[in-house]
């Protein structure tokens, strides 16, 4: 038998989820424990071929790390990280941060400039967005989300990513859009994808794109 955890909750369909830790299955409160084990056991060959995707990435993350010279995404494009006793921050071609530091430390400085960074691009662009789309949302705040571009809660607060700074302008535009859409309408409704397709037509080619970036950044441990 495939070895899982189990979580059980009020939904209606039983899921199986490959994490970082290991097997995640999702099922009804109601399934007996039978079934699950015999629905776990007919995706036998598709969990061990995510499971050898997950420990490759698993792996990758944990080689990751951040040093002089490295290049680094910020708002679509890649730019070195420079050793500077002068001043630190991002001058429009590279990010300056004190030297003799080692990499742990280096990750720290990128990491608070994409704080800094991402929030002033992100709360301009809400204010822009939610004037256009006519709604208004109580606040926002970058988390370290890793599985999940943003969100919006039923007070109308929103979370980010911070690694959204590392996406293009426009894909930003998209998740930012997506989630004033849930200020409208919280749930994923046919209602709440015609809201996000009114502001922007070509939103599933954005999706894909950031998907794709998704993908990517998972092989990075920006945590």
């Amino acid at each position: 038998m495939i070895d899982y955890k189990l979580i059980r909750s009020n939904r209606k369909t039983v899921t199986i989820k490959i994490t970082y830790d290991g097997t995640e299955v999702r099922a009804p409160h109601n399934t007996p424990l039978s079934v699950i084990d015999d629905f776990v056991q007919s995706k036998e060959d598709w969990i061990a071929e995510k499971s050898v995707i997950m420990q490759e990435r698993s792996a990758n993350r944990k080689d990751f790390y951040v040093d002089y010279g490295h290049m680094i995404r910020y708002r679509g494009k890649k730019y070195p990280i420079k050793a500077s006793d002068l001043h630190y921050g991002f001058d429009g071609s590279a990010f300056h941060i004190p030297p003799g530091l080692d990499p742990a430390a280096i990750k720290n400085y990128c990491i608070l400039f994409y704080n800094m960074y991402g929030s002033s691009v992100i709360e301009k662009k809400l204010n822009e967005f939610s004037a256009l789309m006519n709604t208004s949302y109580n606040g926002f705040r970058l988390t370290n989300a890793q599985k999940q571009w943003g969100s919006c809660n039923s007070k109308k607060v929103i979370s980010f990513s911070r690694r959204l700074i590392m996406a293009d302008d426009d894909l930003i535009d998209y998740v930012i859009i997506h989630e004033l859409a849930h200020t409208i309408e919280l749930n994923h409704s046919t209602r709440f994808w015609e809201i996000v397709e009114n502001y922007m037509p070509d939103f599933r080619d954005r999706k894909a794109r950031i998907d794709d970036l998704q993908k990517e950044l998972m092989h990075e441990d920006w945590s």
